[in-house]
Parts: C-alpha cells; sequence; structure tokens
C-alpha cells in the first residue's frame, strides 16, 4: 500500500511539474530559422508525426510525406483578398500570434496552447503560380501533434468556405 501511495504521489508531482514547466514557456521550444518561401517552397514537413505541408509531395522520399499530406487552401476572390481573409481568422483564434504578415504573400503565425503553452508554427504562402494558398503547420517539440495541426488548418479552410 505504501507503494502504491508512492507511486500515485510521484507522478501527481511530475503532472504538477509538466504543467508548470509549460506554464512557464519551457516547452514552447525554439522558432526555426529556415520558414519561409525558397524557389517556391515552404519548409519540408517534419520528420515525425507533427506536421502538415500541402506541399508534401513534392518531397516523395520524405518519410512523413503520407501522414503531413494536406490540400492547399482554395482562393477566395484573389490572392491578397484570401490572405487577407485567413489573417482575420487567424487573428479571431485564441492563441494564436500573427508574427509577419507583410502583404506580400507570406503570412507566418505562431499558435500557442493553452494549457502546456506548445508552439506550432504556421506558414501560409499564396502560391500565384497555382492559384492556392500553400500551407505548413508543424509543433516545435514532441513527436506527434494528436492532429492539432491538421484540425487547424482544416478550421481555416471552413473559414474560406463560409466567405461569400
Amino acid at each position: 500500500m505504501a507503494l502504491l501511495k508512492w507511486m500515485v504521489m510521484t507522478l501527481l508531482a511530475l503532472a504538477v511539474a509538466t504543467v508548470l514547466a509549460g506554464q512557464l514557456g519551457w516547452l514552447g521550444g525554439r522558432m526555426p530559422d529556415d520558414l519561409g518561401v525558397r524557389d517556391g517552397r515552404l519548409k519540408p514537413p517534419s520528420a515525425t508525426e507533427n506536421s502538415v505541408s500541402s506541399q508534401a509531395g513534392l518531397y516523395p522520399d520524405h518519410p512523413m510525406r503520407a501522414y503531413a499530406e494536406i490540400e492547399p487552401l482554395p482562393l477566395r476572390d484573389d490572392g491578397p483578398a484570401t490572405m487577407n481573409r485567413l489573417s482575420q481568422q487567424l487573428q479571431a483564434m485564441p492563441g494564436v500570434k500573427i508574427v509577419q504578415d507583410l502583404g506580400d504573400g507570406y503570412l507566418y503565425a505562431q499558435c500557442t496552447s493553452r494549457w502546456m503553452k506548445f508552439v506550432d508554427d504556421l506558414e501560409l504562402w499564396y502560391d500565384p503560380v497555382n492559384q492556392v494558398v500553400q500551407v505548413r503547420s508543424a509543433s516545435r517539440v514532441g513527436r506527434k501533434d494528436f492532429g492539432v495541426n491538421r484540425q487547424r488548418v482544416e478550421r481555416l479552410r471552413a473559414g474560406l468556405a463560409l466567405v461569400p
């Protein structure tokens, strides 16, 4: 019985320490230094199950290509109008901070989870050649995202579909 009590107390202390570490920002990870558009491409998907990318197909040998694949976002009117609508949607989402939106067709946002303060990097780029918005959303830490990045992108897609 004493061993069980010790195990429960240890697990409780570990849970409290983990939440405290998150609240202090220790689980946010570092901002990648290779974000942005290079030669018409966003950064490749992560090597683990914690990202989605509309350009995953450009990396056919990537180990997470199938997991990461997601359709690009469609245009509503033209590229700048669509990017403006996406920026407005992001501004209304809790935990989202737009870091770069210069009106040049590229938007970078950091999405922070409520309790653990995990940070995901979200990139949106108006691709004038393909007439879509390419997207990449990836967790900075951890091996799995439990579908959070895909859900975020699909929420943006649904928001665009509501626009007349």
